[in-house]
């Protein structure tokens, strides 16, 4: 079984900070920095690309609501929302999560960071990963 669904169904205990017929948020138990939060669907969806899209639009308004909430009652100076998809991009728990960061300066304990990668032709690139409905 899943460990957020176990959440979800309240068979693992967590501190709620927001909870409605489609979605639950909680706070991370590794609070990487004070008010990391995650905000879960309560129905199983493995991540973001498998997610519907009704749910995603919900989800994503309430962890919008949440990140200016938390940016508000603890002062951050910023916040990082992520959600990794599958193992390769560092997702741990197979069920869809939004995490909500707060920032409080360059400090704090996560590291995010973008090197650049060797050049590419992206002309080619875009006419590759060019799409349309």
């Amino acid at each position: 079984m899943c460990v957020f669904c176990d959440i979800i169904e309240g068979k693992i205990p967590s501190s709620k900070i927001y909870e409605d017929d489609t979605v639950v948020a909680f706070l991370d138990l590794s609070q990487v920095t004070k008010g990391h939060a995650l905000v879960v669907p309560k129905a199983h969806y493995d991540h973001f690309l498998s997610c519907d899209s009704d749910t995603l639009a919900h989800l994503m308004l309430v962890a919008q609501k949440l990140a200016n909430h938390i940016m508000q009652v603890t002062n951050a100076a910023g916040m990082n929302i992520l959600s990794n998809v599958n193992e390769a991009a560092g997702q741990s728990v197979m069920h869809f999560h939004v995490h909500l960061i707060p920032r409080y300066d360059e400090t704090d304990a996560i590291t995010l960071e973008f090197n650049e990668s060797p050049k590419q032709d992206l002309d080619a690139l875009a006419a590759q990963l060019r799409y349309s409905e």
